[in-house]
């Protein structure tokens, strides 16, 4: 067989192996996990039997236009055929806790609760200097019939003058507050589309979060998000998964955009944005530290202030998207908070 073919082989069958593990009985699942399952079958079976890619990804003279975006970023050896849309930020916004009020006093407001899994922690470990790339103020989300976008704005620039923390997006399809999906994004970042630096991250045993993804199960000893279906600059199951961008018009701002495909029409998603342990295999971070560990971003409790193992990470609560919430999904956002979003999804004109 040919070698290139061979490791293609290996390769794709080891990753249908890991998707398929997800929808065996026993174990969770839900309709949008089976429809990505056959949707990489197909893909892999054709895969198998085509030659293998030109190694470059550009398209040749005679081309149609669609076959490359001239705003996204390629990556050679990657064949992209879907791009997301040249957009601007839409949605309802929803805010995070703005710690630039405090940051001169070297603490956060308020938003820290370490039990509940919810972090406002824009702040070195010890010395509690403000990190302004880390600070999440506003996030949103939107769709047309391929994709959605989800617009997060920081509250700055890091010292260096870019973003240079890790940025992700926590996805629950199932709706029972153990995250299903994660896409991390890594800088350096640009205002092209790019899949460079974006992984998108599996938990396949339902463990994120831990015991009870609403309270601190200190000392846990799970593996977080475990599995990998798609990393740049490997062999994937769809290379045009996810895509992250900065804002066009605004340097602190980032742009995802992930396919409908990964998650059906109905889902809850968070926002997170780390500078420190930057560790998905350790989602939920309160599962592994004890709070006395992590420390706290608030003086009010000088048994824990300052920060310390969990340090420079700032995340959101979890929005609902193409669902009305009964206000008992774990980790849902206050309800009062939820009354300026829309009952029906925001779409991009």
């Amino acid at each position: 067989m040919n070698p290139v073919l061979s490791r293609r082989h290996f390769v794709l069958s080891a990753l249908l192996l890991a998707a398929l593990a997800c929808s065996l009985p026993g174990t969770a699942t839900s309709q949008p996990t089976q429809d990505l399952v056959s949707l990489y079958v197909a893909q892999i079976m054709a895969a198998l039997t085509a030659a293998p890619p030109s190694p470059s990804p550009f398209p040749t003279a005679g081309a149609p236009a669609s076959a490359a975006a001239p705003s996204a970023t390629l990556t050679p050896g990657i064949i992209h055929t879907h791009f997301p849309a040249e957009i601007q930020s839409s949605g309802v916004f929803v805010y995070d806790v703005d710690s630039r009020g405090t940051a001169p006093e070297n603490r956060a407001p308020y938003g820290d609760s370490y039990k509940l899994n919810r972090f406002e922690r824009p702040f070195t470990q010890g010395a509690m200097e403000y990190l302004p790339e880390v600070d999440i103020l506003t996030y949103r989300i939107a769709a047309d019939p391929t994709w959605y976008y989800a617009f997060v704005q920081l509250s700055g620039l890091g010292a260096s003058g870019g973003l240079t923390a890790d940025y992700a997006l926590e996805l629950d399809f199932d709706r029972d507050g153990h995250g299903d999906y994660l896409i991390w994004a890594k800088p350096p970042f640009t205002t092209s589309w790019t899949t460079d630096g974006v992984t998108v991250y599996m938990d396949s045993n339902n463990d994120t979060g831990g015991l009870s993804p609403e309270r601190a199960d200190e000392k846990f000893s799970g593996n977080g998000y475990d599995q990998i279906l798609i990393a740049s600059g490997r062999d994937g199951l769809d290379p045009d998964l996810a895509w992250i961008r900065l804002d066009p018009r605004s340097p602190s701002g980032i742009q995802f955009a992930f396919k409908k495909s990964l998650v059906g029409g109905a889902f809850m998603w968070g926002v997170w944005a780390d500078l420190g342990l930057r560790d998905p295999a350790r989602f939920n971070y309160n599962d592994y530290f004890t709070e006395e560990q992590a420390g706290s971003p608030e003086k009010s409790e000088a048994k824990f202030y300052p920060i310390k193992a969990v340090f420079a990470v700032d995340n959101t609560c979890r929005l609902p998207y193409g669902f009305k919430p009964n206000g008992y999904e774990p980790l849902l956002c206050p309800m009062e908070d939820l009354k300026a979003l829309t009952a029906t999804p925001t779409k991009v004109p």
